[in-house]
């Protein structure tokens, strides 16, 4: 007696169909497994035998084979327990067939039955849709995060007992839908707010544009005067994910197995990695191939603090998904890409012993080897840098300058100019930008002369006319001056400075 299942596993990020086949023959009772599973898999074959016998089903004792097709495709992690057991109860006629044929079966099992989570219930909905499917039938966990997914019925089973209950339509749902409307803002919890902030009126100013526009921005200065904090503060200033851009973040976070929440991720993500990561802990890889910090971060912020600390091997791994947008890993004959359009917000001290001035220790030769730690071409990806000098102790004591709601209402009305036009002033090129940016005589002077004088890539070109429209748009004017992109040159000429000592 033959019964097929229909499941996903996740390569990378995108889901691929595995068709569970059960077949059971006459002869010595025997459970066997095959179709390229990794460990996980092959230890599916105990976990699923008690849950069978414990749930008050009886396991066949025949000899049992169960292939997972395409062969040529790795079937990794547990999640292919309940396909495995369904297609089993299906072939020996404990369960109808014709009710699995329409679904994608995907969870762990325990050994007492329950039907527990894994990672990538979305993406299995998805899968289920593109592939013709009616629905998708996962733990009751994952029954919201399945839901998200438009025209795939999400079903939810607590366990293998209830199963026929799962399956009939006739009956109420065994696990209804609970539509929580996404993950809570922590914005309306106990978050960091940049009232916390006292002084740094212009690293304010700074982080607000580059949280406007997208753009990626490095904060220097000497130990505690509040780098850190500023950072941390950015994701309370940023508008919430919608549409495709929340979906997709849900479905990374879903299968990083990074969910705490049911219902759509509505909160830019905020990854802050220590700086002894690796090259591919940080942009992506092994084998098989998984999605890095960058990846982790998308839509969102990479927090890198501590910068010129990192190993430069890793920084350098940056230049192709700061620039690109997504990470192209190839392992073998294999190619997995993984989006990665996140911001780069980054701190450093100016130099070893981290103070400045008459305080500051360092040799000539000591802060010329520290500022070669941060490369050229990666500067060069930098739109923003920005000092962040020491308070006074006026300052301290003074009322906070602004605080994030205040700022995010400014950002949200700059994005919204953005969103009219389509893409985020980060991401323009070309005659996208042109057009956009729409810069005036003068302006266009301006930016002719830095390239001649100043020694302005034409990378460095480029992103300060992205950096002048985004301070434009918070302005809200329609076209780049010579005000907005003195402003945008300001911004860059730390950085310009950096970048000709690392060379």
């Amino acid at each position: 007696m033959l019964a097929c299942v229909t499941t996903f596993v996740i390569d990378g990020l995108e889901p691929h169909a595995v068709s569970v086949e059960a077949d059971l023959r006459p002869g010595l009772p025997a459970f066997t497994i095959v179709g390229l599973g990794d460990r996980a898999v092959s230890e599916a074959r105990e976990r699923v035998r008690a849950a069978l016998l414990n749930s008050g089903y009886e396991f066949p004792l025949r000899r049992v084979t169960v292939n997972l097709a395409p062969a040529h495709l790795r079937k990794v992690g547990p999640g292919l327990d309940l396909a495995i057991a369904c297609a089993i109860l299906a072939a020996s006629g404990q369960i109808p067939a014709a009710a699995l044929a329409p679904l994608a079966v995907i969870g762990e099992l325990s050994l007492g039955g329950e039907v527990r989570p894994c990672r990538g219930a979305l993406a299995a909905a998805e899968g289920a849709r593109s592939a013709g499917l009616d629905g998708v039938l996962v733990a009751c966990e994952q029954v919201s995060e399945a839901s998200l997914v438009p025209d795939v019925a999400a079903l939810g089973v607590p366990s293998l007992a209830r199963l026929a209950e799962a399956l009939d339509p006739a009956r109420p749902p065994a696990c209804p839908v609970d539509d929580g409307g996404g993950s809570p803002d922590p914005r309306t919890d106990v978050a960091p707010d940049l009232a916390d902030v006292r002084g740094q009126r212009h690293a304010i100013e700074a982080i607000s544009v580059a949280a406007s526009g997208g753009h990626n921005l490095l904060l220097t200065g000497p130990p505690g005067t509040g780098k850190t904090m500023l950072a941390r503060r950015i994701p309370s200033i940023l508008p919430p994910l919608h549409g495709a851009a929340a979906l997709e973040v849900t479905r990374i976070q879903g299968i990083a197995g990074l969910r705490r929440d049911a219902g759509l991720v509505t909160q830019p993500p905020f990854r802050a990695p220590h700086h002894t990561i690796s090259a591919v802990g940080l942009v992506g890889g092994g084998s098989p191939p998984a999605p890095g910090e960058v990846t982790l971060a998308h839509r969102g912020i990479l927090f890198l603090d501590e910068l010129s600390e990192f190993d430069r091997r890793a920084l350098e791994a940056l230049r192709q998904p700061l620039e690109d947008g997504a990470v192209a890993i190839v392992r073998g004959q294999r190619v997995a890409r993984f989006p990665s359009r996140f911001m780069l917000v980054a701190a450093t001290n100016p130099c070893p012993c981290g103070r400045t001035g008459s305080a500051c220790s360092c040799g000539e030769a000591e802060l010329r080897r520290h500022e070669r730690r941060l490369s050229g071409p990666l500067l060069d990806r930098v739109d923003l840098l920005v000092d962040v000098p020491r308070p006074t102790g006026i300052e301290l004591l003074a009322p906070p300058a602004t605080t994030s709601a205040l700022v995010r209402e400014r950002v949200g009305a700059a994005r919204e100019r953005q969103a009219a036009r389509g893409l985020l002033n980060a991401e323009l090129r070309g005659r996208q930008l042109v057009d956009a940016a729409r810069p005036t005589s003068s302006a266009r002077r301006l930016l002719r002369d830095a390239y001649d004088r100043d020694g302005l890539s034409a990378r460095g070109r480029e992103r300060a006319l992205r950096l002048a429209r985004t301070i434009a748009d918070l302005d809200d004017v329609e076209r780049v001056d010579d005000e907005h992109l003195g402003q945008a040159l300001q911004y860059r000429s730390g950085r310009e400075r950096l970048a000709r000592l690392a060379a």
